[in-house]
């Protein structure tokens, strides 16, 4: 029997955490040949991914350059796919998300006539320039692809409601499925600092923010309610790392910097990510992969952003969206640490986004698509 062939495509830390279970899971099955192609589109976050998974790549375009710009990006994976397709000759490619490198890597597979895989296909805000670029990018690879994985029910209805073509599957998010490897009651942290740090006794929150539409004065907000919860709180440690971009570092570090119980490090690798999260208090994040974390490890998170594609979150009450301003940042923080109530109904609120069955479900729908499999996957439902 000839197997199918599936190329996995992607390029950052947030694409490796939720595609590597998927890989790996591809790679059991007696009738797929499952290859990995990186595209470097992030470098050192990556790599480390791939390390606690086991992974290998087996195609890396390494496109990664010092203040690389979109169209540089996208074009330098555009021209490296072809030599990968080419080579590979692959049945599926596989792409997840919403980066530029799922927008390039779907557009190749679309030059060269090749089915594309859409994971985590459906999220939307409506409007195209938040998240920028990444609304775009998962809205045209949309309409690139043939098989879309969604996570849930309402990314499905999104896709319905654009008359989206192809076979649409309801999975839950791989992400879920990724906590199974990482987080251990016996982690050791590979920072100094967070071992050292008393989650029993202090109120630890852990903190993201590095989106591209919070740069300038919406960043300075956060820092600037940041800076406030610290100083009035001093029950309170602020555990961030900081994104590489000079456009945040910049920001950050000129506004919380040596200031008491805030700890800005450097990224941290997954296993790490996810055991501080499993340990902390709450989740203060623009991330949006922490807005599907957090919740399996009942953590409430508070979304720095104006809006979420991922609504179900916040229906389900894991999430309350915080905005961008410092009093409404500032406000809802000190809701949860003053406020018992408030705090339990978000810890314990219901994880809409998995139960860590995803990755079968995916590979039970490309079964089913090539003729493999005679039943399609049963959809996933909170």
């Amino acid at each position: 029997m000839k197997k199918i062939k599936v190329l996995s495509v992607f390029g950052t830390r947030p694409e490796a955490i939720k595609m590597c279970p998927l890989v790996r899971h591809l790679a059991s099955l007696s009738e797929v040949d499952s290859l990995c192609c990186l595209t470097g589109q992030h470098r050192e976050m990556l790599d480390s991914v791939m390390d606690i998974f086991k992974i290998k790549a087996d195609y890396d375009l390494n496109i990664m350059q010092a203040r690389q710009t979109l169209s540089s990006i996208t074009s330098r994976t555009l021209l490296g796919m072809d030599a990968v397709i080419e080579q590979a000759k692959p049945d599926l490619i596989l792409v997840h998300g919403d980066t530029s490198t799922t927008f390039a890597g779907a557009l190749a597979a679309f030059y060269h006539k090749v089915p594309v895989g859409h994971v985590e296909a459906g999220l939307r805000t409506g409007d195209k320039y938040s998240p920028y670029p990444e609304e775009m990018n998962r809205s045209l690879v949309g309409r690139i692809a043939e098989l879309h994985f969604c996570p849930t029910v309402n990314n499905l209805r999104n896709l319905e409601r654009e008359a989206v073509p192809g076979d649409k599957f309801i999975t839950g998010n791989t992400v879920i499925d990724a906590m199974k490897t990482t987080v251990r009651p016996d982690f050791v942290f590979s920072v100094p600092e967070l071992n050292e740090l008393d989650f029993a006794n202090r109120r630890v929150i852990a903190v993201t923010c590095h989106r591209r539409e919070n740069y300038g004065e919406p960043m300075r907000e956060i820092m600037e309610a940041l800076r406030e919860l610290a100083l009035t709180h001093p029950e309170v440690e602020l555990v961030y790392p900081v994104h590489l971009s000079p456009v945040v570092r910049e920001c950050v570090f000129g506004i919380l910097k040596d200031l008491p119980r805030i700890h800005l490090i450097d990224p941290i690798d997954v296993e790490n990510m996810h055991n501080l999260m499993a340990r902390c208090s709450f989740v203060m994040t623009d991330s949006g992969g922490l807005q599907e974390e957090a919740p399996a490890l009942g953590k409430p998170v508070l979304v720095l952003r104006r809006e979420t594609e991922r609504p179900e979150a916040v229906k389900a009450g894991t999430v309350k969206l915080a905005g961008v301003k410092k009093q409404d940042v500032l406000a809802l923080a000190e809701e949860l640490l003053t406020d018992k109530a408030a705090y339990e109904a978000m810890a314990h609120a219901v994880n809409p986004y998995g139960d860590g069955h995803a990755c079968e479900r995916i590979a039970q729908g490309i079964l089913w698509h090539f003729g493999l499999a005679s039943d399609k996957p049963a959809d996933f439902h909170a």
